[in-house]
């Protein structure tokens, strides 16, 4: 088995969040945080920092991201492969956000979030991280709209 290292970032405030429509790659044609893979060299933070600036515009520091989940996905079309994901939220930003060649951000209200053109896990987590709870999940996909096995624990500490 291979794990691969990736990093989400969610971008909010009380009452609405920032999400990205990909425009190219992995997950084209669906809303999602902003987030990639980890390069050698690098750590969790600053990756989730880099990515962040790239594909929405918008920088944020590393006292300013809170990690709030891990969450490893496995692909039944790449079953030896496991993409472990760090989700981090942040209240605090500066920038505006704006269209990069990868991502179209948009704010998104609450009760607005378009999970219906989103990862089909995203519905499952994504009510814990507006209650501002950590989590551990893992999510089986047959297909990239397609969950054949999931599981998602409230935490109160990340492991590191």
């Amino acid at each position: 088995m291979h794990t691969k290292c990736y990093t989400l970032v969610l971008v909010r405030d009380e009452h609405k969040v920032l999400l990205g429509y990909k425009k190219r790659g992995f997950g084209q044609g669906k809303w999602n945080g902003f987030g990639g893979k980890v390069e050698i060299g690098e750590t969790i933070v600053e990756a989730a920092i880099r990515e962040l600036e790239e594909e929405s515009g918008i920088a944020v520091l590393k006292e300013d991201l809170e990690r709030i989940g891990i969450l490893t996905f496995q692909f039944m079309d790449d079953p030896e492969t496991l993409m472990e994901v760090h989700v981090f939220s942040t209240f605090v930003f500066q920038g505006d956000p704006h269209e990069s060649d990868e991502m179209d951000p948009k704010w998104f209200l609450f009760e607005e979030v378009p999970f219906g053109n989103m990862w089909a896990d995203d519905k499952i987590w994504f009510p814990l991280f507006r209650q501002n709870k950590k989590f551990i999940g893992n999510f089986v996909f047959k297909d990239s709209d397609t969950i054949l096995e999931q599981h998602l624990d409230v935490v109160c500490d990340l492991p590191l």
